[in-house]
């Protein structure tokens, strides 16, 4: 199996997972564990991902055990990337949870994999040459490359009807935009019951005490929809919350801009300051897209920024409940450091 990138550079390595050729967006991670909660991660959707960290599948994966209707070990019911490239796969699986092996899991959701290639090499030509659209192509099942930048990603992840959790007496609307379950889980393990609405819904007329807005793939000016919806709660009182793509969606409502990063930010080692301070949280991430702190309007502060490459991590209104953050505080996978967000915000409904 081959895997082709649009500036002409060819990979080989050998097949395994399902036997399908799939082209998307080829992209990187840096994790060295959580390939089963990444791979289910719709942020993913439409693309390709390399694996740095050189053994993949030495632990399995596990079953699909379900509590408050949600799978415990994953963060959807499906795999989202298109394919995975790494450099070793590891069929003989040793897990107490685990039931399965990755390339067994693979198949039954048609994906493919290639092994065998040198992941940090093709690494550098990603961060060097920036993100690049490829393919990776069975022999003689050639297809054509695909932009998953120039759909609406949102639409294909996000949930299609209203569904409720019902936990406590709080509510919050969780606006899905290609939601991490573990976002669920962190506000049922809090007591807080969670209204889970599709990406354009209008939920006005809903009663809740405070809405969250989710994580999720692709740009965020292609949903504008969404926030439209939202802008139209920026002169309310009620407190905002907004992860990844979220925090994207409350900058773009606010009337900032956003941008394409040369290669995003996917690993659970990002560093990110506190503006104002010397403390440092180490975060798990996933986006390809940044927002320009510079454009936000009046009213609205920088929070937290990369100490990598200065770009923003979080935004906060000056005197409103109203925040976000470009990292993942619900962590899987990753490190938990800044779970304590959710605590902050729960206190604030």
């Amino acid at each position: 199996m081959e895997l082709i990138l649009e500036d002409g550079s060819v990979l080989s390595g050998n097949h395994f997972g399902s036997p399908n050729s799939v082209a998307g967006e080829v992209v990187f991670n840096t994790g060295m564990v959580g390939y089963p909660e990444t791979m289910t991660d719709p942020s993913y959707q439409g693309q390709i991902l390399v694996f740095t960290f050189p053994l993949i599948g030495n632990y399995g994966v596990p079953d699909n055990l379900v509590k408050d209707d949600l799978l415990v070990h994953f963060e959807s019911r499906k795999i989202h990337v298109k394919g995975i490239i790494i450099t070793s796969l590891t069929t003989e699986y040793s897990h107490w949870k685990a039931v399965r092996s990755l390339e067994d899991w693979m198949i039954e959701h048609k994906i493919p994999g290639i092994e065998g290639v040198d992941t940090r090499a093709l690494t550098k030509i990603l961060r060097s040459a920036g993100t690049q659209l490829g393919k990776m192509v069975m022999r003689d099942r050639d297809i054509a490359f695909y932009d998953p930048n120039l759909e609406n990603l949102v639409a294909q992840v996000s949930i299609k009807e209203p569904k409720l959790y019902e936990k406590g007496g709080k509510r919050v609307i969780l606006i899905d935009t290609g939601c991490k379950k573990n976002i669920i889980r962190s506000f049922l393990n809090r007591g807080v019951s969670v209204l889970r609405v599709p990406w354009d819904y209008d939920y006005s007329g809903e009663k809740f005490d405070g809405i969250m807005l989710s994580n999720g793939p692709g740009d965020p000016t292609m949903i504008p929809e969404t926030i439209e919806i939202l802008r139209k709660q920026l002169d309310k009182d009620k407190p905002i919350f907004g992860i990844c793509l979220g925090h994207q969606i409350l900058a773009l409502a606010a009337g900032a801009e956003s941008y394409k990063l040369k290669f995003g930010h996917r690993s659970q080692n990002q560093p990110c300051i506190l503006v104002g301070s010397k403390r440092c949280f180490i975060t798990s991430q996933n986006h390809g897209f940044a927002i320009d702190d510079q454009t936000l309007p009046e009213n609205w502060s920088p929070w937290f920024f990369n100490a990598n490459d200065g770009s923003n991590e979080g935004i906060r209104h000056t005197t409103k409940p109203i925040r976000s953050v470009q990292f993942h505080p619900e962590a899987m996978p990753g490190p938990e450091d800044t779970n304590f967000l959710f605590d902050e915000f729960v206190q604030m409904l």
